[in-house]
């Protein structure tokens, strides 16, 4: 079931250098998160890779603001996609190891993705819009 939900998903894009990072984090947090560093460890693997001069501007990366939908409420939330360290819900930054930062990164606006939440229900995100940092 796991291969062919992989199978369905829509094609992801990542910068280089933060595929590097976000590949020695998901390693590092094996132990601690094993289901989020393995579903991370899949992306990064299927992503096509850019430069980071070279990344279509409508991507969502590190330090993107993106607003997306969680089509299973059609909740609408804007959130900004940053390294566990500097996360803090209430401010709307989302740490890149939890299920929802892990199944939004590499995705552009007007994609979905069916991924699965902490308690292991799939749910579609929808990118609605993608700000990235400057």
């Amino acid at each position: 079931m796991k291969t062919r939900s992989a199978a369905k998903r829509p094609p992801i894009h990542m910068i280089d250098t933060e595929a590097d990072t976000l590949t020695d984090l998901a390693l590092a947090r094996q132990e601690r998160s094993p289901e989020v560093s393995a579903l991370l460890l899949e992306e990064i693997n299927r992503a096509k890779i850019y430069s980071a001069t070279k990344i279509p501007a409508d991507v969502v990366t590190m330090h993107s603001r993106v607003e997306f939908v969680d089509e299973a409420n059609g909740a609408s939330r804007t959130v900004e996609l940053v390294y566990p360290g500097d996360a803090d819900i209430a401010a709307g930054r989302i740490s890149i190891m939890t299920p929802v930062g892990a199944g939004l990164i590499g995705l552009r606006e007007g994609q979905s993705i069916l991924w699965p939440d902490r308690d292991g229900q799939q749910r579609r995100l929808s990118i609605v819009r993608v700000e990235r940092a400057q």
